[in-house]
């Protein structure tokens, strides 16, 4: 068939979850990833066992532990714009692209990082705590029937 894709230069390709997790892990331990990525399951009381229960249960949190499993552990460059919208496991990464060694990273790197994607974030949404004076309520302006 024509069209099947190749995953197989995807370095998740045929990886498990939690053999994922282990290799991260043994790599830079709970407390780099919970300040990479803000993930509470590698803050309260972190367990490969539990992470792993969590990331199968939460595609949001799973994802973005691919990704950094993609883009930090395994040193790719960052996908393109097409790339970036699809799953982690479903993105194509191009044959000239191979894994590197794991980056090294430390938790100022990461204060850094958290600092830059809240700036980020608040220049997307310069109308949050702004609003006309009209109560932002749905439920303010009805009348309470009883």
């Amino acid at each position: 068939m024509s069209n099947d894709i190749n995953y197989k230069n995807n370095p998740l390709h045929g990886v498990g979850l939690k053999s994922l997790l282990i290799e991260i892990i043994d790599q830079y331990g709970f407390e780099i990833l919970f300040a990479y990525l803000n993930i509470n399951c590698f803050k309260t009381n972190p367990s490969i066992d539990s992470s792993v229960k969590f990331l199968k249960k939460t595609d949001w949190a799973r994802e973005k532990v691919e990704a950094f499993y993609l883009y930090e552990f395994k040193n790719l460059p960052r996908a393109s714009s097409e790339q970036f919208l699809l799953p982690p496991r479903e993105r194509i990464i191009p044959e000239d692209q191979t894994p590197g060694n794991p980056k090294e990273l430390s938790f100022e790197d990461a204060e850094r990082l958290r600092e830059k994607r809240a700036n980020k974030s608040a220049a997307r949404k310069p109308w949050v705590g702004q609003h006309s004076g009209k109560s932002i309520d749905p439920w303010a302006n009805r009348k309470n029937k009883t």
